[in-house]
């Protein structure tokens, strides 16, 4: 409490005070007694010890004593115990000087009432000693009442509690952390019974509660509403803006549960959450308190609305950088786990087809059924690392002009034959739609991959319709998701659509759709590569796909390809490419994996080549130089251990000697699809795992075109 003193106490006669002019019978006395009484800011007079010698009734109110228990009292009982030795100091040197102080000079005052608590005050002193008086009267005046201030101090205090949930948001990384708080942030600041927060779940069908304090039966965490404009956060979701309720007892919008009114709740104040203009939630306050909720808490409430919501953002960036940085992990590693799996089963595949031909089992027909057992399971296997690499985007297409009509005529019977009688096929062409640049192999992949997740969600029948049209560019949010530098250099797009009319994606479900080894099949039915794979494949044919799905109401997926002229188109061939191989055509090859080497020896040796094997490239050249013989084609491995590549030695081997043959070959790596972009289009690339008679293919296509 502010300072009030006097001078050394003695008792002086009171001097004569001027007449009032009263009415006849009317004391003065009596009239300064009632003044005293009567006047509304609470009055001390202080003798110059600090000792109160009379109180008025408004100071005991003020202070939470009776008057008897203020006089006599030492005003150092109303100083808070942090300011009490400034206050001795200053009320000290203001006992040598006494001076009027009228109000609104000190506005930092506070008075400590006798429960301790305390109050801010505003206190004029005045001196008694020009009057002949020993005393100081204190005039003390509560200014937390002034509505100004009152409303100034909850500002304050509204402002506060923004500033924890800030520091909390900005300290804790564990989103689940600050959504608890937030509702004891809100009853705190806002002194009420009841705060929720409440998040609507992706089919934006119900809303769940996240947290909250004072819940009543029925509102656990966990509990969910259906989001209709008939419930609480239903309705407040169909306004969209802030909604308060004066009183639930004559509120008619919305049904209004029985069990706030049993729990005595009165108003209630809510507040859309929302993230980039999408509601995803809600804020919602209760009060025993009739009209308890002004424009203060709703500023307050939106303010921390917001901020959740900022939370929240940072939240979802953090995991989808996060989701970025791991699928980006699982691309590098499945580059690396293709090329030596492929490298394995280029070994396994070679000497099964070595072992069917052999003499002493080509009529064993118990023998030939285990190997053709086994050569369909590489083939599974390679399939299976194609799958990961398409994710990856580190496969090696072939992209030629596809005719979509056809492709999908031809697609819609084979579908019609193997799917369920059930469901419907529908084929929906533009006549003028153009053909597009894909690899057709891939491509009749992707849509069968599609094609086969839209009849798991029909599994009581529907419809599957696909639909071509030619588009100017790519839809604006597509164009913004690819990282591509070459985004451009395709004007025209060809968007091929695939529609079902089955389950449909939860908008959780379709965030995670193109995600590697996600399903949500059951175990056994699905790898969960499949879309991904679409994804991969589309991307790095210089596309993008979309799906457009909502729960219960089917889905689509669209492959958006460019429809430009492809830059080479594949030399048709021969099936029996090895009867062009020439007798005695002499082959350089280069490999660093011992086994495969023998296995690729063996296939060039039974197509009647004479081969001269290498395990490096600095070995391979160094033959070449010797000259011992000429050499027709080179066929290299591009990884050779930690010598030069396979891509360089073919360079080298180009320039010195330009009427060789170039053929290359890897298991699916990177290093393949980096040779795809680089190297001269007469060197063919060779996939592995692959068969003799994919080798001979590859081996007469390069050999055709170094003769054209």
């Amino acid at each position: 409490m502010a300072d009030a003193a006097g001078p050394p106490p003695s008792q002086p006669s009171l001097p004569e005070l001027p007449m009032l002019g009263l009415p006849s019978g009317v004391e003065e006395g009596s009239v300064f007694r009632s003044l005293f009484i009567a006047y509304p800011d609470s009055l001390l007079l202080v003798d110059q010890a600090g000792r109160i010698i009379l109180a008025n009734p408004s100071a005991a109110t003020l202070l939470g004593y009776t008057v008897e228990e203020l006089v006599g009292l030492n005003v150092d009982a109303l100083v808070p115990d942090s300011i009490r030795p400034r206050h001795a100091s200053y009320r000290e040197a203001y006992g040598r000087a006494p001076r009027p102080r009228p109000m609104g000079t000190h506005m930092e005052l506070v008075a400590r009432r006798k429960d301790d608590s305390e109050v801010m005050v505003e206190i004029a002193l005045s001196p008694l000693q020009n009057q002949g008086l020993p005393f100081v009267v204190a005039a003390i005046r509560d200014i937390g009442a002034y509505p100004r201030v009152k409303q100034a101090l909850q500002r304050a205090r509204y402002s506060e509690h923004l500033a924890q949930l800030g520091r909390l948001a900005v300290d804790t990384r564990d989103l689940q952390v600050v959504l608890e708080h937030v509702p004891e942030i809100i009853t705190t600041a806002l002194q009420v019974e009841v705060a929720m927060v409440w998040l609507l779940d992706g089919n934006r069908l119900e809303f769940r509660v996240a947290s909250g304090v004072g819940l009543l039966a029925g509102e656990e965490i966990g509990t969910r509403i259906a989001n209709r404009p008939n419930t609480p956060p239903g309705f407040v979701f169909a306004q969209g803006r802030p909604v308060v309720i004066p009183d639930y007892r004559l509120e008619h919008r919305f049904a209004v549960p029985r069990a706030y009114l049993e729990a005595g709740l009165v108003s209630a104040l809510a507040v859309p959450l929302s993230d980039r203009g999408r509601v995803i939630g809600m804020l919602s306050v209760r009060s025993k308190e009739s009209k308890r909720f002004g424009d203060e808490e709703v500023s307050f409430l939106e303010s921390l609305s917001s901020l959740l919501a900022t939370s929240l953002q940072r939240v979802q960036t953090e995991e989808e950088l996060n989701h970025a940085q791991r699928l980006e992990s699982v691309g590098q590693l499945t580059g690396g786990i293709a090329h030596d799996f492929n490298n394995l089963l280029t070994v396994i595949q070679g000497n099964l087809q070595v072992l069917e031909e052999l003499p002493a089992l080509a009529h064993d027909s118990y023998a030939q059924q285990l190997l053709s057992a086994a050569t369909r399971a590489t083939r599974r296997g390679a399939e299976l690392t194609g799958k990961l690499l398409a994710f990856s985007r580190r496969q090696v297409l072939q992209p030629s002009t596809v005719d979509t009509r056809a492709l999908l005529h031809s697609l819609a019977d084979m579908l019609r034959r193997t799917l369920d009688q059930r469901i419907r096929i529908e084929i929906d062409t533009a006549p003028d739609c153009p053909p597009v640049t894909a690899d057709p192999g891939q491509l009749e992949s992707a849509l069968l991959n599609i094609a086969i997740n839209a009849r798991d969600a029909m599994p009581e029948g529907g419809t599957l319709c696909f639909r071509t049209e030619a588009c100017g560019a790519l839809p604006a949010a597509l164009r913004s998701e690819r990282n591509d530098p070459n985004k451009d250099a395709a004007a025209h797009f060809v968007a091929i659509s695939i529609s079902d009319t089955g389950t449909g994606m939860s908008d959780e479900v379709k965030e995670r759709a193109f995600e590697p080894f996600f399903t949500t099949k059951e175990a056994g039915r699905g790898t969960g590569l499949g879309l991904s794979t679409v994804h991969g494949f589309v991307n790095q044919s210089r596309g993008a796909v979309a799906i457009d799905s909502k729960a219960g109401q089917g889905t689509t997926v669209t492959l958006y390809l460019p429809s430009r002229e492809p830059a080479r188109t594949p030399v048709a061939l021969d099936e029996r490419a090895d009867e062009t191989i020439p007798p005695g055509l002499r082959v350089m090859l280069v490999e660093d994996d011992a086994e495969v080497l023998k296995v690729v020896d063996t296939f060039l040796s039974t197509l009647g080549c004479e081969v001269i094997a290498a395990a490096t490239a600095e070995q391979a050249l160094s033959t070449l130089d010797a000259g011992v013989a000429p050499i027709d084609l080179l066929l290299s491995d591009i990884a050779l251990g930690a010598g030069m590549r396979g891509t360089q030695l073919a360079t080298e081997v180009q320039r010195r000697f330009p009427q060789l043959a170039v053929l290359l070959m890897s298991g699916f790596s990177s290093e393949l699809l980096d040779a795809d972009r680089e190297v001269p289009q007469s060197w063919e690339l060779l996939r592995k795992p692959y068969t003799r008679s994919e080798l001979a293919q590859a081996m007469a296509k390069v050999l055709a075109g170094r003769a054209a």
